[in-house]
């Protein structure tokens, strides 16, 4: 079962820039996307995004041009969910989950702090609302892939300048303990970091485009597959595709064998 995660900045840019001329090359059996940036009435009756073969699903936020998620999947769900609960995060479209049997795939996309005082907190808000609502899945006997921009570097070899971003939303020290406490204590599982614990510049997945930060490969990894601790041992491959850009974050491609 192969999985892909992207946080688009924007369906229709990234399809523009050939996403979707790529993805039957892949094998892909889901493609999660993140930061769609479009209301279904923007894609409904566009072939590009009900490609044959494909089941799409989409979570929009209210406000137009902002944030939503989507899921492709190759089968159809057994059943579809896109509330979280708390109306704040639920008016982003910030969830998608599609249920086949026992195994969840959900793309995810937490809020972003850089933008100012106001987005921190309220992603600091999710972190707190969130964390309880992970505690719950992972206990309830489920597998779940958790696929998505979760806008936080954990680790120092996460991202290129991390001296210098230590105070800067994405590496905050309250926001790198929250990963800790996730991993750590409540027992989820970085699904790249299983296979490449100690890998640097290649594991990178967004990158500024201030700078010449991408030809420099000043990048971060903010964005993951976390899953159950059952389908750890399940994952085959794990890579970043740098071949083609369709956004200024990169696929990130896991293989689990299930």
């Amino acid at each position: 079962m192969r999985i892909i995660s992207l946080n688009a900045n924007g369906i229709r840019s990234a399809a523009k820039k050939g996403l979707f001329d790529w993805l039957p090359e892949q094998k892909a059996d889901y493609l999660c996307l993140q930061e769609i940036k479009a209301q279904l009435s923007d894609l409904e009756g566009d072939i590009t995004f009900s490609p044959k073969g494909w089941h799409a699903h989409f979570n929009h936020a209210q406000k137009k041009g902002y944030a939503g998620v989507g899921v492709f999947s190759r089968k159809q769900p057994d059943d579809v969910l896109d509330k979280l609960g708390e109306k704040e995060f639920d008016d982003e479209g910030r969830y998608l989950e599609l249920r086949h049997g026992n195994l969840s795939v959900i793309s995810l996309y937490l809020p972003s702090g850089s933008a100012g005082p106001e987005r921190q907190a309220s992603k600091d808000r999710f972190l707190e609302f969130f964390l309880p609502k992970l505690r719950e899945w992972i206990a309830n006997g489920r597998e779940y892939v958790i696929c998505g921009d979760w806008n936080i570097a954990h680790k120092n070899i996460d991202l290129k300048n991390w001296r210098g971003n230590q105070k800067n939303s994405g590496f905050l020290p309250h926001e790198r303990a929250w990963l800790d406490t996730l991993f750590n204590e409540v027992g989820w599982v970085d699904g790249y970091r299983a296979l490449h614990p100690a890998l640097e510049g290649e594991a990178y997945t967004w990158w500024s485009n201030r700078g010449n930060a991408y030809a420099n490969n000043v990048g971060w990894r903010i964005d993951y597959h976390i899953v159950t601790p059952g389908l750890k041992s399940k994952i085959k491959e794990a890579a970043v595709y740098k071949d083609r850009r369709f956004s200024d974050h990169a696929p990130l491609t896991l293989d689990y064998k299930l």
